[in-house]
């Protein structure tokens, strides 16, 4: 997070500190006198969070009493970063799956909810910045020095590792949120946390987010954890950083495009969704076969003109309304009237 953080200090952060918080001018050689007019005086140093590029800071980077290294100001920024850029990628990758991959007709099944958009947008927005609040300290910690994360192959485990991690991360993480999805969906924890992102019964993109906050949180911990136990490159950190929201997005946009045994893709979250108590994993269905909870998807949810049919949702009304007895009980969701989606 070092390098983001560099990014964002170089365009952005340096002026905004330099203007709010300014430095001091820097003192004369004799007592009680101060030169009002002089530079502003860091004792901050310039260096590279990578070897594999560099910004050259501008004259404002040295003009803030809070300079790079203040922890107070790293928090701060690292929270705004948190917040603002996930936001950014939410809305940048959520409206483009929403606009041209996500199948409209989705808004007439009769599990769709009465201005569904606007309330998957609303809760995502309501959560993220608590999901922020939660996640910075972890990020500090990292730029500070406490994790594991290395610039070049010299510095890490070696060149096979460089390769190897990329393999190592999904299925840690995967691991680690199948208990946790799981764990989330246990009758003590579903209704006060996990039920509010099971609202949607039939997702959009914008789903991908909406979520209790501590509920979004606490799924991202392995993510988060990973570079303090295992070697993590510091580029790749921030690839897995993109990817991850990218996934989020990419299982919760309604094409079902990955009919694979291995992938965890959209049509097997998709049955979680309707059918809850299946499919926990995020990349792949091996925690799910070894725990028991997978469900493969049918053939017919890969042909379209079966999928949005009112036959196909028929049988899926049906047996997702008797599941949702057993794990809610009585269902509080408002859906769209039928004669709105019949026009």
């Amino acid at each position: 997070m070092d390098i983001v953080l560099e990014v964002s200090d170089t365009f952005l952060w340096d002026y905004m500190y330099a203007w709010v918080l300014p430095a001091r001018p820097a003192p004369y050689n004799f007592p009680d006198h101060t030169n009002a007019t002089g530079q502003a005086y860091s004792s901050w140093q310039y260096k590279p969070s990578t070897s594999f590029f560099s910004l050259e800071p501008s004259q404002a980077a040295y003009q803030s009493a809070w300079t790079r290294d203040n922890m107070y100001r790293q928090a701060t920024s690292l929270f705004l970063i948190t917040w603002l850029f996930g936001l950014v990628l939410y809305f940048v990758f959520s409206t483009l799956s929403y606009f041209f991959i996500f199948d409209k007709k989705t808004l007439e099944h009769p599990k769709f909810l009465k201005n569904q958009v606007w309330m998957e947008i609303k809760q995502a927005n309501e959560s993220m910045p608590f999901m922020a609040l939660c996640t910075f300290p972890l990020f500090v910690a990292e730029v500070r020095g406490y994790s594991k994360l290395y610039d070049t192959s010299a510095e890490g485990p070696g060149l096979w590792y460089d390769i190897l991690q990329f393999p190592l991360f999904l299925l840690f993480t995967d691991l680690l949120i199948y208990w946790i999805h799981r764990g989330l969906h246990h009758p003590l924890v579903y209704k006060r946390l996990h039920k509010p992102h099971h609202k949607w019964i039939m997702p959009t993109p914008y789903a991908s987010y909406a979520f209790h906050p501590i509920d979004g949180f606490v799924q991202s911990i392995p993510y988060h954890i990973f570079p303090f136990i295992f070697p993590l490159q510091k580029l790749a950190y921030v690839f897995f950083f993109v990817f991850v929201n990218f996934w989020t997005i990419l299982i919760h946009d309604g094409e079902y495009i990955a009919n694979s045994p291995i992938i965890n893709g959209a049509a097997c979250h998709s049955l979680h969704h309707l059918a809850f108590n299946y499919n926990y994993g995020q990349y792949t269905t091996l925690w799910d076969r070894l725990g028991g909870s997978y469900r493969a998807p049918d053939e017919d949810m890969f042909k379209k003109e079966v999928k949005m049919s009112k036959k196909q949702w028929e049988k899926e009304v049906k047996e997702m309304e008797t599941i949702l007895k057993e794990v809610e009980g009585e269902d509080d969701r408002v859906y769209e009237p039928e004669t709105k989606k019949s026009k």
